[in-house]
This record gives C-alpha cells, structure tokens and sequence, in this order.
C-alpha cells in the first residue's frame, strides 16, 4: 500500500473500530422539521448503515455498480456513502443544486443503478431526471413522491454480519468535476487515495478525535468529501449538519466547531455582514485599542460562531489575501489549502507555516513541480485514477513520469511553499500582444466589500476590464442617482488603487457594473460557486462595445429591455 498506509487506515475499517471503541459516541447529529434534532451514536450509525448495505446486497447487482447520492448535506448522506461501499459499490455524489438535464446526464453517464435521494434545490425538476429504471431510495428529509424511503428499508432488513471490506485499490468514487469550463469529467478514486489523504492531514493538523464541524459545503465536492468528511472516519470525530440557510446561524451555534471548512465567496459574504452591522472604519479603530481589542475580537468571532474554531480553511477557489489577513486578526487561525477534484488535497500549511498568499507546502508523500511553462505538475498516492469513460482523456493529462498536469499556473518557493498565480486556459492576450492572468487582478478587487464577484476580461482588446456584481448593500444603494454615484466613485477609487500595482500592459481600461444575479440556478456560478467564465464572456461580449464607446471609467450593465449597456 502507497505511504505505508495499512488495511486499518482505510474507511470501513475505521468505522468498525469507532462501532467497536466508541459505540455510545455521538457521530452524527442532524436537525430535522424546523426545530428538531437526531443524533446518532457510532453504534447506531453502522447498524443503519448495516441495515441498507444489507438492502443494495439483496438487489443482486454486480460488484462495483455505481449508486448515485443526489441531497444536500445530511446525516443520511454519510450513512449511504458507507452502505454502499459496505455492499461492494461505487458511490457517484451528485450536486443537490443542478438543473434536471445536468442530473439526468451525469446519472446515464454513470449508469447508476440506484440513487439516494435527499432534500435538492429544485426538486420537480430534479426528480423528473431520474430515469425510471433507476431505483430511488428517499432519505427522510426528500420530498413525499415514488421509490422506497430510508426508514423503511432500514427497519426491514437485517444488519450485514462481520466486517465486510474492500481491497485498497478498489475504486470508491466517481466524483464529477464542478465544471467551470464546460462538461463535468467523472474522476475516478481508490480507497487508498481516500485513506491516504484522511490519514495524513489528521496527523499534518493534530486531529484528536475530538473536533466538532457543521457540513455544510457540498459532499459532492472534494473539500468537503476529503477534507471533512474522510478526517472525520479517520480520526472518529462528531459531525453536525444544517436545515439550510435559514437555520444555519442556529445550526452553526449549535455545533460550536472547533473545525471549519469555507469557500472565499461565502468568507467573503461572513466579512460583509459584519461590515453592514458595524462599519468597517469603526471596527478598524476599535481594534485598534488595546483595552478592547481581545474583547471586540471575540465579539465578532461569536457573532459568527467561529469562537471555538481551532483549525479554519478554505478553498476551492484563490481567497484575497487581505480577507485572510482580516479573518486571522480577528483571531481565526485562517488558512489556505490546494487541491483539485483529481489530485484530493495536496497542499496545506502545517503548523507555524502559514504565509499570506500562499497554500503551504506539498503534505507527505506529494511531489510537486513546475514544467517548463511554470504549470503545476503532481505525483502522489492520491492521483485519480483516471476519468471515467474518457482513457483519451486520462492519458493527456499525465506525463510520462505520472504527474498530473493541474492546468494552474504556479510558482514554488524554495522551502516548497506553493503560490497559485491562475489558470493555464484563463490567461487572454490583449490586442498589443501580452499576456494578462485574470485571477490576481479579480482576488484585488474582490478584497474590497463593496464587490461581491467579478470576473476580468478583454482578449483582443487594448486593455483588460473588470465585470463586477456589487455587494448586496452596495446593490441595493444604486436606486437614488446620488447613492448610484457614489458606488461608481467607490468603484473608480478602486480601480485607480488596483491599477497602481499593475503592469501597464494589465492595467484596467474601465469597471462595467452587472444586473446579476449570478447563480448556480442560472449557470453563471458553478455548484462551488465559482464563475463559469465562458458563460460571463458570452454573456457580456454583446456590451463591450458600446462600453467602451462611452468612454467611462466606470459603466452600468442596461436592463434587458433597453439594450446593450447604458452608463449613468
């Protein structure tokens, strides 16, 4: 086995110690109804999870059929990960937010035999993909509708007896891609490269079983699959869920976590509602008095219910790093990780390590690289498998020596310390020829509260420009045409600040203001809220040219109704 991982180190191994160490040990808690909570004990959670692998085996498919789990976050969405690994199968995560036709594609391309099925976004829509011929098991929390319920299987069948396990280099998963540049590919991972990851950033982290984390970002993604969800069957600790974003200030109280897992677009929403309830000038002054300082901190870190947070770490996309540094003030022991769906988590700083702007160093067993055009290159027991379907695929994205080819820009210090600079494939090039890299220039002006997103753009054109999506207080203070001005003179302050600390050739040529919404319901945003760049291009390209007719620092996207794009 890779980086003398044991059979005891992998996932159905370690849930049979807890079932056996820690039988009366809250694993799971779960709020339910508007109000109600159920917790489970390791004991009671296996012999669930028992009970249904006991149900997938008696269908009498093959070994390795893939079972689909298509919910949000919930207690029920572990158990049948575990059941259907326990029963011999392959668990496929869905993303609760995507559209019926997205769902239905992934479904077929899988060729699911079954699919868990939860709470999702759109639930008629969602539920119409589902092909009849596949079989639907509702969790407790899914809408009333067709297919067998959770409890009901669990009540009539018997618990499998012994301890059933999987061969280490079995595959696990298939774990669809978010899909920022067009169709998601199914990566393909081991229980090894599962086990491997869990173990190591326990032990990288000093993981003792106790923590307490509220999941509450996608499963189906590999932050929260690895990173929460594989430490917490390595090490044994207490996992708590949410209702929705309705109960989630209550939800996250509840947990109090000494663990918690974010994405720089939700940060940054945290940093604003502080903001909209005590200005930022004002908090700025107060923590800068030494007899309220500890106070003011702790006060804020409460408000959030970041309090008890010992370990905090986001992901998934690049996080300004003014924001970090603002959140670590604050007292939160904030840091920034790597990873990639193909690689699970490669990167994180260890203890004392941390450097703004940077992910840390490559964690034990992980060799990383840069080739000749500064792209990442990695190599570990955690590499993916392969893609699903796709050996075309496979093969273009690994060298002949093994490493993946992560398609990010990067730049390695010599005590190994990793700097993401952007995307192989975002770079454009202006009419002058030279190269501009989107994503430091977007992590600049996003550090600035009044920008909720944006996304940089301008190949062919003189100079780059910046679509921003303002904020909501800031949205909603553009009615009046003074408090509109005021946005745009904000807006002009910023770019004149960010364009200081540029290259001439990247320097911002104008700020267009978005309608918005961006969202995952209308394919701008990805189920990991990041931009889809390629739909903001199409979206936009119609404008550009009538922006920059106007020949203004600062432009305002028109309603649809008016056409093109209107300044004030």
């Amino acid at each position: 086995m890779p980086g003398n991982l044991s059979p005891d180190d992998l996932p159905l191994q370690r849930i049979y110690k807890w079932e056996r160490e820690r039988p009366d040990t809250i694993f799971l808690t779960q709020p339910y109804g508007g109000g109600k909570i159920r917790d489970w004990t390791w004991g009671q959670a296996v012999e669930e999870i028992r009970r249904m692998a006991h149900w997938l085996k008696a269908q009498g498919w093959e070994p390795g059929s893939r079972v689909a789990i298509l919910s949000r976050n919930c207690a029920w969405w572990i158990m049948a990960d575990l059941a259907t690994w326990m029963a011999g199968h392959v668990a496929v995560p869905i993303f609760p937010s995507l559209k019926g036709q997205s769902i239905r594609r992934l479904v077929e391309h899988c060729e699911a035999k079954a699919c868990f099925l939860g709470a999702i976004d759109e639930r008629e829509a969602a539920e119409a993909a589902i092909p009849p011929a596949v079989e639907t098991v509702r969790f407790p929390n899914a809408a009333a509708g067709e297919g067998s319920g959770w409890e009901a299987l669990v009540e009539a069948n018997p618990p499998i007896h012994g301890y059933p396990v999987r061969a280490a280099g079995d595959l696990a998963t298939i774990i669809y891609t978010s899909g920022t540049t067009g169709t998601p590919k199914g990566v393909m991972h081991s229980f090894a490269a599962l086990a491997y990851d869990a173990r190591t950033l326990a032990d990288l982290i000093n993981l003792t079983g106790q923590e307490r984390v509220l999941s509450y970002l996608p499963l189906a993604h590999i932050v929260e699959r690895a990173g929460m969800q594989g430490t917490a069957l390595y090490r044994g600790y207490r996992i708590f869920f949410s209702e929705g974003i309705e109960t989630f200030l209550a939800d996250l109280a509840r947990a109090r976590p000494t663990i918690f897992l974010s994405v720089p677009r939700l940060l940054l929403k945290f940093q604003q509602g502080v903001f909209a309830k005590i200005p930022e000038h004002r908090l700025e002054r107060l923590l800068r008095i030494p007899i309220l300082n500890r106070s003011v901190k702790k006060r804020v870190l409460r408000k959030l219910g970041l309090d008890t947070v010992v370990n905090a770490a986001s992901g998934a996309a690049p996080l300004p790093p003014e924001i970090l540094l603002w959140y670590r003030k604050l007292g939160l022991n904030l840091k920034e990780g790597y990873g990639m769906t193909e690689t699970l988590i490669t990167h994180l700083p260890a203890p004392g390590s941390f450097r703004a702007g940077y992910v840390g160093s490559a964690i034990p067993g992980v060799e990383a690289k840069l080739d000749e055009h500064q792209e990442l290159l990695i190599r570990s027991p955690m590499n993916m498998l392969g893609y699903y379907k796709d050996l075309a695929g496979t093969r273009a994205c690994f060298t002949e020596e093994g490493f993946f080819r992560t398609g990010d820009l990067a730049r390695i210090e010599p005590d190994g310390q990793l700097r993401i600079i952007g995307r192989v494939k975002e770079q454009f090039k202006t009419s002058k020829g030279k190269y501009v890299m989107p994503a430091p220039i977007e992590s600049q002006l996003m550090a600035h509260p009044v920008v909720d997103a944006c996304c940089l753009m301008g190949a062919g054109l003189p100079r780059p420009f910046a679509v921003v999506l303002l904020a909501d207080e800031a949205r909603r203070g553009t009615a009046r045409p003074d408090e509109r001005a005021n946005v745009e003179q904000t807006l002009l302050d910023l770019m004149n600040t960010v364009n200081t600390q540029l290259d001439p050739h990247e320097q911002l040529g104008f700020v267009a203001v978005a309608r918005g919404p961006w969202t995952v319901g209308n394919g701008i945003v990805t189920p990991t809220l990041k931009i889809r760049r390629n739909v903001l291009e199409s979206r936009y390209q119609p404008c550009v040219e009538e922006w920059m007719r106007q020949n203004r620092p600062v432009v305002w996207e028109a309603p649809p109704e008016n056409g093109g794009a209107a300044a004030l």
